[in-house]
């Protein structure tokens, strides 16, 4: 938990906003936003909870499942009137919702009549969540906040810059284990589990954190296809593999992809590679502070032109603390038409993938914007990996 005072600076910050967009009342359901205000952080998503900020109180309201009350109570800076429990009838429920519960709150604490700002652009925030609040309080205004406080964590503290790269030497570790491990007769699902561990596992000075995602690991012409995960399938000689996974300490992501092959990978693949690499070491040298997002993948793009290949999907995104089913922070892309300004401590996961339809080739890397340029947050190779094959001894002949 950061100090008392880095939550208040944030919490002043979101209430600056809500008055630059008219709103009185902040409904916040994005967990993500929900720990960085308070710390909070709990598998308690997957029922419905509810932080209310409003511009008089000096503390954030939670609102959600009566067991998981006890948990905000010893995790956070919220003292015992600014946790509200819903009792467990409303979970999951046809007959009653807990939407119904938060309206009732808000209109008890005279709230019923205010500009309420609500993320309705949220995995967790649903359609009937919506109808609920508006029959609940039908003289209330409302607004999309979706990325109000999301805009506010773009800029990142020192701390939170911090556990991002502890978070990227978790990923160092876990890549590692993925390399030694994938080998022929080796299952897909075996790599998968050596990458949790060392995820889970950390550094001797500190462990990990579940991550936003899983690992993503699609082989050969699936690597077309970046967000597939992994099967029981033994890998074979002359396979070659997209790996996409990230490092995360206390819900701060560092995600890293890398390209590897057992054996020789195709000629096709290795050249896309060096294309890949070319493109995102002309990037790095562009990035600085004071630049439009856009103008970064530009030089991407223009670089990758050269020689005839064109990426159609955005060139990475803002990436720090989140929650699944995403680490990213749904604010700023590179692609064309972002005209945000690039500051200091911004964040983002640079992902310069190219999917062809039947090969593709990935590789990334989680950036920090400082005061002259751009720093690494991993440090780990960027080339394709060619991984020597090892003979194989079969059951039969160790029995």
């Amino acid at each position: 938990m950061f100090a008392l005072e880095e939550y208040t600076r944030r919490l002043e910050a979101v209430k600056k906003r809500m008055v630059d967009e008219g709103v009185d009342v902040l409904l916040i359901s994005n967990p993500s936003n929900m720990y960085y205000l308070t710390n909070y952080s709990a598998w308690s998503f997957y029922v419905h909870q509810m932080m209310v900020v409003t511009l008089e109180d000096a503390q954030p309201l939670w609102i959600g499942r009566q067991m998981d009350a006890n948990g905000v109570a010893k995790t956070t800076w919220l003292d015992e009137h600014h946790i509200i429990a819903y009792p467990d009838f409303y979970v999951q429920s046809t007959e009653r919702h807990p939407i119904d519960f938060v309206a009732n709150i808000l209109t008890e604490i005279g709230q019923s009549r205010r500009t309420i700002g609500i993320e309705m652009d949220v995995h967790y925030f649903t359609a009937l969540c919506y109808e609920r609040l508006k029959h609940g309080l039908p003289n209330a205004t409302f607004k999309d906040t979706s990325s109000l406080v999301n805009i506010i964590r773009l800029i990142k503290s020192q701390n939170e810059i911090t556990y991002m790269k502890r978070a990227g030497k978790i990923v160092e570790n876990a890549m590692t284990a993925a390399y030694e491990c994938v080998q022929v007769g080796v299952r897909e699902s075996d790599v998968a589990a050596a990458i949790y561990y060392a995820q889970i596992k950390g550094t001797k000075e500190f462990g990990g954190d579940y991550t936003s995602i899983v690992p993503m690991m699609p082989t050969n012409e699936n690597t077309s296809c970046p967000h597939l995960t992994w099967t029981d399938r033994p890998y074979q000689k002359g396979d070659f593999l997209t790996l996409e996974i990230a490092g995360a300490y206390k819900r701060y992501h560092a995600p890293m992809a890398r390209t590897m092959a057992i054996g020789t990978a195709p000629n096709e693949v290795k050249e896309l590679a060096k294309v890949v690499e070319e493109g995102i070491e002309a990037t790095l040298d562009f990035i600085r502070p004071g630049i439009r997002a856009e103008e970064v993948e530009r030089v991407w793009s223009k670089t990758i032109g050269k020689y005839g290949h064109r990426k159609s999907s955005r060139l990475g995104y803002s990436v720090g603390l989140s929650f699944p089913p995403d680490w990213g922070e749904h604010t700023v892309s590179f692609r064309p038409g972002d005209e945000t300004i690039l500051k200091p401590n911004m964040t983002f996961h640079l992902m310069p993938g190219i999917w062809y339809n039947d090969y593709g080739v990935e590789i990334t890397e989680t950036i920090h914007i400082t005061d002259q340029g751009v720093e690494l947050l991993t440090n780990f190779p960027r080339d394709l990996y060619e991984k020597p094959v090892l003979s194989v001894i079969s059951d039969e002949h160790t029995s």
